[in-house]
């Protein structure tokens, strides 16, 4: 069973304040699965909300990679897609505007997208913002309320 999230509460789980805690860095644990290298860390925001960090690289393409924020839906195994920030290896097509593209790009879920029957973050938009893997981590980090540790503890590579 799929939920429907509004805009407005994918806006406020992506603002919602995700501090990552001193020592996520050992946590994130590579797991090679066909063809791709994969991480994942849970965080939980400031408002009790829980989110997943999917980080995906494949083995041979520099520029296929996902870099994603999800949300766990509480009181059950699924996970709700809120941003996924993707590299230049594929087309993708955003069905309801048949706007189809080949570069860097973001999708976000939208209520609109849910409605009409698509996946969760169906939509996607062209960035300049980001040219690989870390580029995308850091616009992750940046748009989605994710704050490093004061620590002095860096991104990922």
């Amino acid at each position: 069973m799929s939920i429907l999230l509004t805009d407005a509460e994918i806006t406020a789980l992506i603002c919602e304040t995700k501090q990552l805690e001193p020592g996520y860095l050992s946590r994130l644990q590579l797991r090679p699965k066909r063809g791709h290298s994969e991480r994942k860390l849970d965080i939980t925001g400031a408002n009790g909300s829980e989110f997943r960090l999917i980080l995906r690289q494949n083995l041979l393409n520099v520029l296929d990679f996902s870099v994603i924020l999800a949300y766990s839906v509480s009181s059950s195994s699924q996970v709700f897609l809120l941003r996924r920030y993707n590299g230049k290896s594929h087309e993708h097509t955003n069905k309801i505007e048949r706007q189809t593209f080949y570069d860097f790009h973001i999708h976000f879920a939208t209520e609109r997208y849910q409605r009409s029957g698509w996946k969760d973050e169906a939509y996607a938009e062209v960035t300049n913002r980001y040219g690989d893997f870390q580029g995308a981590l850091d616009c992750l980090i940046q748009d989605c309320g994710l704050v490093l540790p004061s620590n002095g503890q860096g991104l990922l590579f």
